[in-house]
């Protein structure tokens, strides 16, 4: 089992692709310079958080595609 993702971090990650859905994959480090690229206000930590949080979206959008 993985570790829970703040509700804080859900929520800015979903509202990032609102903004810009296309700019993020299933790639860990790819999504990391992208979010660092936005320049937003936002530590490291919580950078990797939403970089991985879109891996595990991404990820579950390609599943749902495939059935």
């Amino acid at each position: 089992m993985g570790k829970a993702i703040p509700k804080y971090i859900k929520m800015r990650a979903r509202k990032i692709l609102e903004l810009v859905p296309d700019k993020f994959g299933q790639d860990f480090e790819i999504n990391k310079a992208e979010v660092k690229a936005l320049n937003l206000p936002i530590s490291k930590t919580e950078r990797n958080l939403i970089a991985g949080y879109f891996v595990r979206l991404k990820k579950a959008i390609a599943a749902k595609e495939a059935m």
